[in-house]
């Protein structure tokens, strides 16, 4: 197919050398099907603001980084350069999501660059070497919407303990590969420490999710994956390999939130102090 004017630059650049075809067309980007020298991946390229059916929230992008406080400054005023600015942060969010998450061992589509606003990464496959079919476009038993179900629960789980949480999960942004379930689309990606919104969008992914299976395994509908999953955390006790219950009692008593901040706080420290660490080896990869 004749290449869009986005990809371009990307095939002057030697980074691509073919399009093969349009895979998709969502509310935030287009993607298509691209051949890198010996291997086939996909690049997502994001649609104008004033074409995207998803807008940004203050409820996403609270807590998130800015390269500068003029940058930040800009962005609160909505300046053309703060629309710039915004823009680009929206995009990079779902980079350096997928580069922290994949360190993490989550299962996420392999990054491998972004340039020009194009994202390059990994093409999800099923067991025919076919672009793998979105979960809502597959039938399960009951058993096997209760093993999907747990193996998400732990992709959540891991997402969380390395500081991020999805914000718009469900059976639209979640591929069936060839060994299993591969989470998508994050330029939403929320900082679990640095968003008022976290524990609210948690439960709502994890509710999601219950939703879903629940139409094949009813019994996962009265579950309380969430609560417990985010008291585990507020209370510095989840780790990748908690074993949940999805069972939750509400305490009658009164919340510590010196305790809750502190947690809070040295997540924070920790994942600064990764950053930085990367940055000192040479960078995240993600430019």
């Amino acid at each position: 197919m004749k290449p869009p004017k986005r990809l371009e630059p990307l095939i002057e650049d030697g980074l691509i050398d073919d399009v093969s075809r349009q895979l998709m067309s969502g509310k935030e980007a287009t993607v298509y099907v691209v051949r890198c020298g010996d291997e086939v991946r996909c690049a997502k390229v994001y649609k104008e603001a004033n074409k995207r059916s998803f807008r940004q929230s203050v409820d996403y992008t609270e807590g998130r980084k800015t390269k500068s406080s003029r940058q930040a400054r800009a962005m609160q005023k909505g300046s053309k350069y703060g629309r710039q600015a915004q823009e680009e942060a929206w995009q990079s969010a779902e980079v350096d999501a997928l580069y922290r998450l994949a360190a993490a061992g989550v299962r996420v589509p392999k990054p491998y660059n972004f340039y020009e606003g194009v994202l390059l990464m990994e093409l999800v496959t099923d067991a025919a070497g076919n672009a793998a079919p979105r979960l809502n476009d597959v039938e399960f038993s009951a058993e096997e919407a209760r093993q999907h179900h747990a193996t998400l629960l732990g992709e959540v789980v891991r997402m969380l303990c390395a500081g991020v949480i999805h914000g718009d999960l469900s059976e639209f942004n979640i591929l069936m590969s060839s060994d299993g379930p591969v989470i998508i689309d994050l330029p939403q990606a929320v900082d679990a420490a640095g968003n008022n919104h976290a524990q609210s969008m948690l439960q709502r992914d994890v509710d999601n999710l219950s939703g879903y299976f629940g139409r094949f395994a009813p019994e996962l509908l009265t579950t309380q994956y969430g609560k417990e999953i985010w008291s585990l955390y507020a209370h510095g006790d989840l780790t990748p390999d908690t074993s949940l219950t999805g069972r939750f009692t509400e305490s009658s008593k009164p919340v510590d939130l010196k305790t809750v901040m502190r947690v809070i706080d040295d997540v924070k420290k920790e994942e600064e102090a990764r950053i930085r660490r990367l940055a000192e080896l040479g960078g995240d990869g993600s430019r």
